[in-house]
């Protein structure tokens, strides 16, 4: 009996080895979301550009958007800015901006010097619709379809294949 003991360390390092190798196969950008299939949070805040205009969910209801959580802080949001711009050139869905947890003057310099792809770009200086929202970090990007219904989000930055899948799943190709 006692030498069965010895076998202990060893079950215990197998196991441990599996639960390793299955986290090796996840995807850290598929982070599921509670929000999917759930109305966007509302919210009243003011807009970066204008910080007299106080947005609300009805700036952008009726339409498919994407909505884009970045910050000046974040560089893989600078990674991302020049994918932004390409795709608010085409035209296809208008993307909000969500300026989270950030500093308006870095916000508008941002804008003014890398270019602006936003319709218009909300500012949550407290991180509160950020916290509604459930966001980990800059830069997530979030689907809402035209009842205001969250239909995806992204972890991470947007490439051309996410964007493909955004597009598939707005039905805007």
């Amino acid at each position: 009996m006692p030498r069965l003991f010895l076998f202990i360390p060893l079950a215990l390092f197998v196991v441990l080895g599996a639960f390793l190798w299955k986290g090796l196969s996840l995807d850290p950008n598929a982070m599921p979301s509670a929000l999917i299939g759930k109305p966007f949070p509302s919210f009243k805040l003011p807009s970066v550009e204008q910080p007299d205009r106080i947005l609300t969910n009805a700036d952008f209801a009726g339409k498919p958007v994407l909505v884009n959580v970045w910050a000046t802080w974040c560089p893989s949001c600078r990674q991302e800015h020049s994918d932004l711009l390409a795709i608010a050139a085409q035209h296809k869905l208008d993307i909000i901006g969500l300026d989270y947890k950030d500093e308006r003057p870095a916000a508008t310099t941002w804008l003014n010097d890398l270019g602006n792809p936003y319709l218009f770009t909300i500012f949550d200086e407290q991180g509160l619709l950020g916290l509604d929202l459930g966001v980990f970090g800059a830069p997530e990007t979030y689907l809402v379809d035209a009842q205001g219904i969250v239909r995806f989000r992204h972890v991470g930055t947007i490439t051309p294949d996410v964007w493909d899948k955004v597009q598939e799943l707005a039905n805007v190709k």
